[in-house]
């Protein structure tokens, strides 16, 4: 089992990576609790809430709540009726909510966990490997329909547990969500990472090759999330490809496109006014081509550009109703830039005809 140390401004915690680790959760807990509650989804609860339910005793009260799997859950509706069962299950502020799933568990758990009486712990224990970058770093949120994880806080957890036996379960198009934000993180960070994760073909992916580029992408995110807990700075440029990509969810609707899908493409987007607009040449073709030998989606319905740079702009990193981009100088250096709205539309409009409309 591996341990990886972070800091946050409130407190530490670690996150544990490691096979079968889903049956020694309360050896991993950094305290008892009055009660538990597990909040988990309807795929993730059929493979894996009984092995979590074992670590329990029969005098431990512990209680769950199944939602439906995908991003229409991170939704005020959802999250209310979490809150509900939460205090119909007695819940108190001693009381520990245990996140059992993907980044949509994790996320509206979390924020749960946020709020519910003020603020009580919580710990993820991803299935996914989106997840790795969503359960670290405590952002939590749901979703409005006018755009993505726009009600939510920073709210860190007390522990990550991380068990990558759960991930031999995933489908291809999860696995292809998962490390659209790997790429992110290493062109965010490290180019050997990088070029690591050129030469990976996902339909060959060995599990030694998984734990490694795990945690890589692990180790990038906590450094960045030590040194700027509340994303006043380099924070921001874990969203590198996320301001199209979280457009392009609200604008399909959520769950038509994977996360991970949809920041793919943010990212080629990033990468190509990126060039634009530093008059620099950037690994697009090489990017390109990767995702396409791996089957992401790159076409997809015609879209109004209009509409999209409207969901840009609704974006929780606008500033003054002006879009940011998190933009690539070069792999390790990236800035936040404002692009202003006419270079952004006429840039918008090319990039999807040239590539993501049939």
């Amino acid at each position: 089992m591996e341990k990886l140390f972070v800091q946050t401004s409130t407190h530490p915690y670690f996150i544990y990576t490691g096979e079968d680790i889903r049956f020694s959760i309360t050896e991993l807990l950094p305290k008892n609790y009055s009660s538990y509650f597990i909040i988990t989804d309807d795929v993730v609860a059929k493979l894996y809430l009984d092995d979590c339910l074992q670590n329990f005793s029969q005098d431990q009260q512990v209680a769950h709540s199944i939602i439906p799997h995908g991003e229409q859950s991170k939704s005020v509706d959802t999250y209310y009726q979490l809150l509900t069962d939460a205090l119909s299950y007695g819940l108190d502020r001693q009381s520990l909510i245990i996140a059992l799933g993907g980044g949509v568990v994790g996320d509206i758990a979390g924020f749960v966990a946020a709020t519910f009486m003020r603020g009580v712990d919580y710990i993820q224990i991803p299935t996914t490997i989106l997840a790795h970058d969503s359960s670290v770093g405590g952002k939590v949120a749901i979703n409005h329909e006018l755009g993505k994880n726009l009600i939510g806080s920073f709210y860190p957890p007390k522990a990550v547990i991380y068990d990558t036996a759960t991930l031999t379960t995933l489908a291809a198009r999860e696995v292809r969500s998962g490390y659209a934000e790997l790429m992110k993180e290493a062109l965010i960070k490290d180019e050997s990472f990088f070029h690591d994760l050129l030469g990976t073909s996902l339909s060959a992916l060995t599990n030694d090759q998984l734990v490694s580029h795990l945690q890589s992408g692990m180790v990038i995110k906590a450094e960045i999330v030590e040194a700027d807990e509340k994303e006043s700075g380099i924070r921001k440029h874990l969203n590198l490809g996320h301001t199209l990509g979280h457009a392009l969810e609200a604008e399909l609707g959520y769950g038509k496109l994977t996360h991970g899908e949809a920041v793919a493409i943010g990212m080629l987007f990033a990468l190509r006014v990126s060039e634009k607009l530093f008059s620099i040449n950037l690994p697009y073709d090489e990017l390109y081509n990767w995702l396409k030998q791996n089957h992401y989606p790159l076409t997809l319905k015609r879209l109004n550009p209009d509409l999209l740079l409207r969901k840009m702009k609704s974006d929780k990193k606008s500033v003054h109703n002006k879009v940011h981009m998190v933009l690539v100088k070069q792999i390790g250096q990236i800035q936040d830039v404002e692009v202003p709205d006419q270079d952004l539309a006429l840039l918008l409009d090319t990039f999807l005809r040239e590539l993501v409309i049939e």
